[in-house]
């Protein structure tokens, strides 16, 4: 630990305590609010940006598996952002489990915060973006929350790397997590853990924006 804080069981203490009563994903929702505000928006986003982002384990743990697909051993981080790529939610699997499926869980989560009132009620969320891999539960998603999610398909034609609408504020904001070193590999025994990292991540960026504006 840095010299300048605390012993580390005190530190360690109250982040097990945060981590367990998800005070870290409280504090990153009203942050969220707080930025939206400061760049003009309503508080509340009405659309989103979802994907998936496959990483390696440092250690052993639960919800460890391979994307067949990207040759990785590890779990897999499912975010979804708002338009602006602030951090909505964070769900952490293991990295065998299909995005289609990941996105499922995802998005329950996240309609389940909204009845909670995590994000406020009056909550504006209507739309969702995603890549061709979500393609098979658009009707899904509609007839369980009454969300729209369109999929942003690369041109038939391009070659090489292509900006793609939408999809690109999703893969930004995976830029700016990366520039932590902690979630450069997922270094957490529990996955629940691994969330409250990103979740930290977030909500550094977010009061260095805030601090910023002051």
């Amino acid at each position: 630990m840095p010299h300048d804080l605390p012993p580390w069981q005190t530190v360690y203490g109250y982040y097990w305590q945060w981590r367990n009563t998800g005070l870290w994903e409280k504090i990153n929702a009203l942050l969220v609010q707080k930025v939206r505000i400061q760049q003009g928006r309503d508080p509340q986003a009405g659309a989103g940006i979802m994907d998936s982002q496959s990483v390696k384990t440092a250690e052993g743990g639960e919800e460890r598996g391979v994307d067949v697909h990207k040759q990785v051993s590890g779990r897999k981080r499912h975010i979804i952002v708002d338009t602006l790529g602030l951090l909505l939610l964070v769900f952490v699997h293991r990295a065998s489990l299909q995005d289609g499926n990941g996105g499922k869980l995802l998005l329950a989560r996240l309609f389940e915060r909204i009845k909670r009132s995590i994000y406020n009620r009056g909550c504006r969320f209507k739309w969702i973006w995603v890549d061709g891999a979500y393609k098979d539960i658009v009707t899904w998603v509609k007839h369980s929350f009454g969300w729209q999610l369109e999929v942003v398909r690369r041109p038939a034609d391009a070659k090489g790397f292509q900006v793609l609408p939408r999809r690109w504020v999703v893969e930004r904001t995976f830029g700016w997590l990366g520039r932590y070193r902690r979630l450069g590999r997922d270094y957490e025994h529990q996955s629940l853990s691994s969330e409250s990292m990103v979740y930290i991540a977030s909500i550094h960026r977010m009061l260095r924006l805030l601090a910023h504006e002051t």
